[in-house]
This record gives structure tokens, sequence and C-alpha cells, in this order.
């Protein structure tokens, strides 16, 4: 067993802790004090639901994304105008300049993906009161403003275009088995069709894409599955779509 430790060591050892024991605690209250707001309640509560209106329109888009998604972004944008905040509005600038670039014909794939993943980053619980917002704000705006100023590239790979044909080519087929089964599953229909229409947009496949997204809209949670005209209509959209995929990779 070891040696008691004698009192004066003890308290030569408490007098030496003191003072960073006394700036601990000094520090302490101000570690769980709650971070002070930078926006007004009221304002982050606007651009919180700006941005589920966005990623409502951004999800629902057709090829003709422009339409739907040109009010939702200058809705944020002015959210951002009233903000004063150089974050915002550099974002907002951003997003603007990309929804002009979705109207000058079928937008590049990486225009696509950039709009993607800033709308999806944005739509959040905490709004601009989030901490990583001023670092993803600034993020999102250099890659939306890099996205529209890069060239588009029309040329197209056989190899992307085969593998994705494969891959919608098992979805269809485990889509056909969810639509034949007892009950027909909804969740998996909807979701493959989801699935498709997001690959098949960043490929700039717009035509499939519209397809698989008309699909994925038709099935919900009151659709019924078994009505004969509901089922029918489903194989076509299926066949449609098999055969779009077919003059991609006729192989």
């Amino acid at each position: 067993m070891a040696a008691d430790i004698p009192e004066e060591d003890l308290a030569e050892t408490r007098a030496a802790l003191a003072p960073t024991l006394a700036a601990t605690a000094a520090i302490l209250p101000w570690l769980t004090k709650d971070r002070p707001a930078r926006f007004d309640a009221a304002l982050n509560q606007r651009w919180i639901e700006a941005g589920r209106e966005l990623a409502r329109a951004w999800s629902t888009r057709s090829a003709n994304a422009g339409d739907v998604v040109r009010p939702a972004v200058f809705a944020l944008y002015g959210v951002a105008l009233d903000s004063h905040d150089a974050d915002c509005l550099a974002l907002g600038e951003a997003l603007a300049s990309a929804t002009d670039r979705l109207e000058g014909g079928p937008p590049p794939a990486h225009l696509i993906a950039a709009m993607s993943a800033a709308i999806e980053c944005f739509d959040d619980v905490m709004g601009l009161e989030h901490k990583a917002f001023p670092l993803r704000a600034r993020h999102f705006a250099r890659r939306l403003t890099a996205a529209v100023e890069q060239p588009t590239n029309h040329q197209r790979s056989s190899l992307i275009d085969r593998l994705f044909a494969a891959e919608v080519g098992e979805r269809l087929q485990l889509m056909r088995e969810a639509l034949n089964a007892l009950p027909p599953d909804a969740v998996m229909l909807k979701s493959a069709a989801a699935q498709i229409a997001e690959q098949a947009e960043l490929i700039e496949l717009f035509g499939l894409m519209d397809q698989a997204r008309q699909l994925a809209w038709r099935i919900d949670a009151t659709t019924d599955l078994e009505h004969p005209a509901t089922r029918a209509a489903i194989e076509n959209d299926l066949t449609r779509i098999s055969e779009g995929v077919a003059v991609i990779d006729p192989l």
C-alpha cells in the first residue's frame, strides 16, 4: 500500500493549483452560456421558411426548373437582403445567378449538383443561427459561382451511360417485383423512381428524369396500387422508362 502523503505536501500542492482552479471556475459560466443570436428571430424564421419552400420547389421541378425555382430563390434572396449580412448576400446572389443559368437551356450536371447540395444544406431548422452557417454560405457561394462560369461540356461518356443503364435496369426489375408483391410496396416504388430521376438528372438525361419523377409523383400514401387502372398506369410508366434506357444503351 502506498505511503500516506504528508499534509505539508498536500498543502503545497493545493496552493500551487489554486490559481488554475480559480481561473477554471471563472471560465465555466462562459462555457455553458448560450451563444447570443446573430439575427433577429423573425428574420431567421423567414429564412427557414424560405429555405424550406426552395427545397420543396427544387424537389418538384421539371426539366424547365426556372419556372418553379426562380420565385423561391428570389424569396430567399429577399431575406438575405434584409439580413445585411455579407455571407447571406453572396449566397443569394450566387443562387440567383445559377437560377438564371437554368433558364438558358438544359443545365449542366455540375450546376444541378451544386444547386442540389446548396439547397439541401440550407434547408435546416437552425437557419441563419447554425454555427456553421457562415462557412457553409461562403463555400456554396463559391461553388455555385464556379458552376455558373464553368463551360458546358456536351460530350457524353458511353461508359457512364452504360453503367446508368445497367443500374436502372436492376431498379426497374425490383420495382416490378414491388408492384407485384402482396401487398404492393409503395415506399419502394416511390423511392426507386425518385432515385432514377436524380441519377438521370446528374448525367443530363432530362427526358428520363421527367418520366421517373412523374412516376414518383403518381405514388403516395393514398395510392391504391391494387386498382387495375393504377397498376396499368404504373406499368406503362415502367415500360416507357425501360424504352428510354434502351435508347441510351441498346446492348
